[in-house]
């Protein structure tokens, strides 16, 4: 027997080679693909597109499409998809065009605001809105199936994080009147601010798309910092702008040892994040354990000046992508309380240290005592952040704040009608203190002192209060915060995974700040905000990659040690795509207590490599599965058919698969397009001939009939019986060529 060809792996269709295959075409950064070291800002490759144009055309062709109002599941239904969703992707795909998903979704985003300020067309917006993700996402996936391997992953990255400016290819007379809106836009060595796809979806809420395979991918690059760009933010505290990132596959094994920008990958800022708020933490229970508003110690001290640069990181996050993308996150309103928490105890702190007093150093300490429920569970959010409780806790607060305030705007009137009964017999904090009691079903005080606001009145406004508020509102209270739970569970994937896309966005950072650890961050706002202004920005760039290299030095190199030892573990473990490459075989403590563990064999079969001749056997064992189809096939329409199904090729395409019956669909079209060889398919051909000529005939009799009756309207006699036989001629006529 001659040697077999060599065949791919079965999971190569799964997973395509990452990094560069070839060193050299790596630049002096570890980018791929290479730009030149003087190359500090490479031009933008799609300047050049009509965004502004496109927008419009969108938003054009969707109103057009999509008039009533349809559910997703209505959307996804094959009749939809074949008549009105597929005819677009096709029409949208084919100007290949990579700011086509972003301009979708700034579609999406004025559906949503038109859905809040169009009453009447409400639920026709929510449609649209929804129209435009599920485009978005097919689209997107049509990318991902036609590009493959590091350039596939390259265009996708370019897709979702590439920023593009919706006034990019407008008319003059369109820029300049609207130039007055864009405040905010920086102009930076040449580049403006610009939205990126993926931002944009975030602030939507486009959840369908960024659970999709293709953004997942994309996300995960980023996050694992496989795929490195620079960003653009919405203000900068310490801008340093003068070397741009373009998007790029990172290589470590061809970067320098002491990288900067490895401090803001995702995953690396997230580890600091939690190595910074482990020490607030440690430092806070320090203050409060030892606490003495007569003295100012040196731990008390630390903990000041470290808050201090901790808050500035949170305001710098703040600045970066603003104010609605930093509250996605989940522990977001539990920084944003501390931090006015600790900014009232630092007033009251000083206040008392500068006067002298004891009762403001008293009150500030009382007042920090007050963030130990904020700081405790932070650190839980941070270690399990995929947990569905803490995914499902910022809705169900958000919930329970809004009930809670209309709660209290709606019962405001019962307190004022028993203070004003009261005649000033009790406060109002007394009588807000007993229908807090009787809300909460915790004691009956205000209904046994209802007497004494008035003998009938009292108790029937304190009765209905007990009525409305304990029985109504919490039963109201209950069934919503149920509601946003099971929805929010029923979705659990794809909630788990727009989280991971807020926390990978703010996670890339361009700000200079954030290459700064606490409290070094204060130093650095201290020190080069005003070189800023006196330097030339390549030499405040040189200064400040100086800096942070050297307050940085161990945690760099150790950054490195672990990319090139334990992520990119050498070219053996590179034929694993799209994914960081395993980790080496060594063994380590888990893989000491996996001996111990009863089903330890069934991760072990996964861990290593299957050899070359399992994987060749396999490959020539998969095209048996070809034939499984065509059995079914012959065995419901018959020998005869699997013998035709059998001359046709064997590929698919993915877009088929969308179609109903989407294999069945394209053998029953193949079997009528051969029928003709047969003389079953002559005389099937032949019927369908005799049927389409007797179908004009009946429509030209009814054509004929229709007008007569037309005319007999305008007579004034009645219709003789003679008409009504020309009738039936007219039917025996029409059917007498119907014998087929």
């Amino acid at each position: 027997m001659g040697q077999q060809p060599s065949r791919p792996s079965p999971r190569a269709g799964e997973t395509q080679r990452l990094l560069s295959p070839d060193p050299e075409q790596v630049d002096h950064d570890g980018c791929f693909p290479p730009h030149g070291i003087h190359d500090i800002c490479p031009a933008n490759p799609h300047a050049d597109l009509p965004v502004y144009t496109t927008i419009h055309r969108i938003r054009k062709d969707v109103i057009a499409a999509i008039d009533d109002p349809y559910s997703l599941e209505q959307l996804r239904d094959p009749r939809m998809n074949l008549s009105v969703v597929r005819p677009l992707v096709d029409k949208f795909y084919e100007v290949n065009d990579v700011s086509m998903i972003y301009c979708l979704l700034v579609n999406r985003v004025q559906f949503q605001r038109e859905q809040s300020t169009q009453p009447h067309q409400q639920s026709v917006c929510t449609t649209r809105a929804l129209f435009c993700e599920l485009l978005a996402n097919r689209i997107l996936r049509r990318f991902h199936e036609d590009n493959t391997g590091a350039q596939g992953l390259l265009l996708l990255a370019q897709i979702l994080v590439g920023g593009f400016d919706p006034f990019q290819g407008a008319p003059p007379e369109v820029v300049e009147e609207n130039s007055h809106l864009s405040w905010t836009i920086q102009t930076r060595t040449g580049f403006r601010r610009k939205l990126p796809a993926l931002e944009i979806a975030i602030i939507s809420e486009s959840k369908v798309l960024l659970s999709s395979s293709a953004c997942q991918m994309v996300v995960n690059a980023i996050f694992e910092g496989r795929v490195i760009y620079t960003p653009t933010s919405f203000i900068d505290i310490l801008p340093d702008h003068y070397k741009q990132k373009p998007i790029s596959l990172y290589n470590p094994r061809r970067a320098p040892l002491f990288n900067q920008y490895r401090l803001i990958v995702p995953r690396t800022r997230n580890i600091l994040e939690v190595c910074q708020f482990i020490i607030l933490l440690v430092l806070f229970l320090l203050v409060m354990s030892d606490r003495d508003a007569s003295t100012f110690g040196m731990v008390e001290l630390v903990f000041i000046i470290y808050t201090m640069g901790w808050v500035l990181d949170q305001f710098a996050c703040i600045l970066e992508h603003g104010w609605h993308v930093y509250t996605q996150n989940l522990w977001s309103f539990l920084d944003v309380t501390f931090s006015s928490i600790f900014g009232i105890y630092l007033i009251l702190r000083i206040h008392g240290w500068k006067t002298g007093e004891f009762e403001p150093s008293q009150q500030a300490l009382d007042v920090l005592a007050m963030g130990a429920p904020l700081l405790v569970p932070r650190l839980a959010f941070n270690l399990m952040s995929e947990n569905m409780l803490f995914v499902s806790l910022r809705a169900l607060i958000r919930d329970f704040t809004i009930l809670t305030g209309l709660a209290v705007w709606c019962f405001a009137g019962f307190l004022l009608s028993m203070t004003w009964l009261s005649n000033g017999g009790h406060q109002p904090i007394t009588i807000s203190k007993w229908m807090l009691w009787v809300w909460f079903g915790l004691d009956g005080t205000g209904i046994q002192r209802s007497v004494d606001f008035h003998w009938l009145l009292g108790p029937i406004l304190m009765v209905a209060f007990a009525f409305l508020g304990n029985t109504l509102f919490l039963t109201i209270l209950v069934s919503m915060l149920s509601t946003t739970f099971a929805t929010i569970v029923s979705n659990a994937t794809a909630e788990i995974q727009f989280r991971r896309a807020v926390l990978t966005l703010e996670g890339v950072k361009s700000d200079a700040i954030f290459a700064y650890q606490p409290p070094f961050n204060i130093l650095a706002l201290l020190v080069l905000t005003p070189l800023r202004f006196v330097l030339a920005p390549r030499w405040f760039h040189k200064i400040n990659v100086a800096a942070v290299r050297v307050i940085n030095a161990p945690l760099l190199l150790l950054i490195g040690f672990i990319e090139r030892r334990t992520l990119w573990a050498g070219a053996r473990r590179q034929r694993e795509a799209e994914q960081l490459p395993k980790a080496s075989s060594r063994a380590n403590l888990w893989d000491f207590s996996r001996s111990f563990s009863v089903h330890g064999d069934i991760q072990a079969v996964f861990a290593a490599e299957p050899p070359e001749s399992i994987e060749e056997q396999i490959a020539n064992d998969g095209d048996l599965d070809n034939h499984v189809l065509e059995d079914e096939f012959a065995r419901e329409f018959g020998a005869e058919a699997r013998g035709k199904l059998s001359r046709r090729g064997t590929g698919k395409s993915r877009r088929d698969s969308v179609a109903p019956f989407a294999g069945i669909t394209g053998r029953l079209r193949t079997l009528l397009n051969e029928g003709s060889e047969d003389g079953d398919g002559e005389d099937v051909k032949t019927r369908l001939e005799a049927v389409e000529k007797t179908t004009l005939r009946i429509e030209k009799m009814l054509q004929r009939l229709c007008e007569e009756l037309d005319d007999g309207i305008g007579r004034s006699g009645s219709v003789d019986a003679g008409e009504t036989g020309t009738l039936k001629d007219l039917d025996k006529s029409g059917t007498a060529d119907m014998d087929i």
